[in-house]
C-alpha cells in the first residue's frame, strides 16, 4: 500500500514536470516569436519610409537635397553610354572624365541642352540613378520637387514631370529657379518689397523681379555657362589657330575668366591643337583675353537684364533701387560680373553667397511648403502672358 502511493506520487510528480516542461517550452516559442516581431517591426522602424527630395536638374550639374538633410549630392549632368547594348555605363563624375576620350562603342553625353531635356530616356535613367543614390533604400516613393527655367514651355514642363515619375517619384512638383535661387539666397520674396534676382546657370540665364511671393516679371534665356565655353573655344581657335575641348575650355573659364578689368592679371598655359600643323601646341592665355572672348555672351546678358528692368512697375523698381540686385548661379562667378551689372543698370548688384547652391537650396526650402503647392505642371507659359 505505500509503495502503491509512492507510485502515484511520482506519476503526479513526472506529470507535473512535464506540464512544466511543455509550459517552459511554450514560453519559450512565445519569446521567440515576440522577439521575431519585435525584430521585424525594429527592421520596418529602421527603414526609410518615404522622404521629400529637391532636384535643381541643371543643364551642366545636378544637386539633390534632401529634407533634413540638406544638399547630399552634386554631380556634372552627364552619362556614358554603350552604344552596341544601349547600356549606361557611368553617370556624374566619372562619366564626365570620359568626354572627348570614348572608345568607338562608348560615347559620353549630356542629356539637358538649354536647360530642358534633350534625350529623355537618357535624363529618365540619370534622374533613377540620383534618386536611388540619394535616398536609397525606401518603402514609399519620395515627393520630389524640381526646378525649371522660367522660359519653359508647357511641353518641355511636361516632359519633366513625367520624367520624374517614371524615375520613381510618387508626386512630381515643380518650381521656377528664379524663385528658387532667391530663396536660396535669402530674400524675403512674401515681402510687399520688390526683389531682383539675375541667375546665371549652365544652359539658360533666368532674370526676374519677385514681390508677394510671385514673379512679377520675368525673363530667359539660352545663353549661359555653355555659351561662355563655346564662346572661349571660339575665341582660342580664330587667335591662335588652336583647337581645344569643352573641358579645356571649362577649366579656363573658371581659372581666369573675367568680363571686367583685373586689377592683377592672371595668365594660364593652355594645351591644343595646332590647326595649320595637326601637332600639339602650347599657348597663353591671359584674363584680360577673357573679357574679349566673354563680351558677346555677357552683352546679351546684359541687355536681357535691361529689358527686365524697363518692363517693371515703377513701385518694385524703387525697392530695387535700395535693395539691389543679387546674382546667383556658377556663371555670376566670372570675374567682375556684378561690377560690369553695377556700371550698366546704375543699380548695386552683388553675387550671393554659395552663389552655385542656391537654386538646390530654395528648391529644398521649398519642400516644407508642398502643402501649398499645385502638384504638377504650374503652365508658365500661360502665366508668362500674362506677366506680358
Amino acid at each position: 500500500m505505500p509503495d502503491m502511493e509512492k507510485k502515484k506520487k511520482a506519476g503526479r510528480t513526472g506529470e507535473a514536470r512535464n506540464r512544466g516542461g511543455r509550459s517552459d517550452r511554450a514560453k519559450s516559442d512565445s519569446g521567440k516569436r515576440s522577439s521575431g516581431k519585435r525584430g521585424f517591426f525594429s527592421r520596418l522602424k529602421g527603414l526609410k519610409l518615404s522622404r521629400n527630395i529637391g532636384i535643381d536638374l541643371g543643364t551642366a550639374t545636378v544637386l539633390v537635397y534632401v529634407q533634413g538633410q540638406g544638399i547630399v549630392l552634386e554631380e556634372p549632368s552627364v552619362v556614358a553610354i554603350d552604344t552596341v547594348t544601349d547600356r549606361i555605363l557611368k553617370v556624374g563624375k566619372e562619366a564626365q572624365q570620359m568626354l572627348g576620350r570614348t572608345p568607338g562603342n562608348i560615347t559620353a553625353v549630356r542629356p539637358l541642352r538649354d536647360g530642358v531635356i534633350s534625350q529623355y530616356e537618357v535624363t529618365l535613367m540619370m534622374i533613377q540613378h540620383f534618386i536611388r543614390r540619394a535616398c536609397g533604400n525606401m518603402f514609399f516613393r519620395p515627393n520630389v520637387m524640381i526646378c525649371i527655367p522660367s522660359g519653359i514651355t508647357e511641353v518641355e514642363e511636361r516632359a519633366v514631370e513625367d520624367a520624374a515619375r517614371e524615375a520613381g517619384a510618387q508626386k512630381v512638383y515643380l518650381i521656377e529657379e528664379p524663385r528658387a535661387a532667391a530663396i536660396g539666397a535669402g530674400l524675403d520674396i512674401y515681402s510687399h518689397v520688390g526683389n531682383m534676382v539675375v541667375d546665371i546657370g549652365g544652359g539658360t540665364t533666368d532674370i526676374a523681379v519677385l514681390a508677394l511671393g510671385g514673379v512679377v516679371v520675368s525673363k530667359s534665356i539660352k545663353i549661359a555657362g555653355d555659351r561662355f565655353d563655346e564662346a572661349i573655344m571660339s575665341y582660342v581657335r580664330r587667335k591662335y589657330k588652336v583647337l581645344i575641348g569643352e573641358r579645356t575650355a571649362e577649366a579656363l573659364k573658371k581659372q581666369i575668366g573675367a568680363v571686367y578689368d583685373h586689377p592683377e592679371p592672371k595668365y594660364v598655359e593652355v594645351k591644343g591643337r595646332c590647326m595649320t600643323q595637326g601637332l600639339p601646341k602650347l599657348i597663353t592665355i591671359s584674363s584680360r583675353e577673357m573679357i574679349e572672348a566673354l563680351a558677346e555672351p555677357t552683352t546679351e546678358i546684359l541687355n536681357a537684364v535691361c529689358q527686365v528692368i524697363e518692363r517693371t512697375p515703377p513701385e518694385l523698381l524703387g525697392d530695387i533701387l535700395r535693395n539691389g540686385i543679387v546674382m546667383t548661379g556658377g556663371g555670376s562667378l566670372l570675374y567682375g560680373f556684378d561690377q560690369l551689372v553695377t556700371r550698366v543698370t546704375g543699380i548695386h548688384t552683388r553675387v550671393a553667397e554659395n552663389a552655385v547652391s542656391c537654386v538646390a537650396v530654395g528648391t529644398g526650402m521649398s519642400l516644407d511648403h508642398l502643402d501649398l503647392m499645385p502638384e504638377g505642371t504650374i503652365n508658365l507659359s500661360r502665366e508668362r502672358k500674362v506677366r506680358l
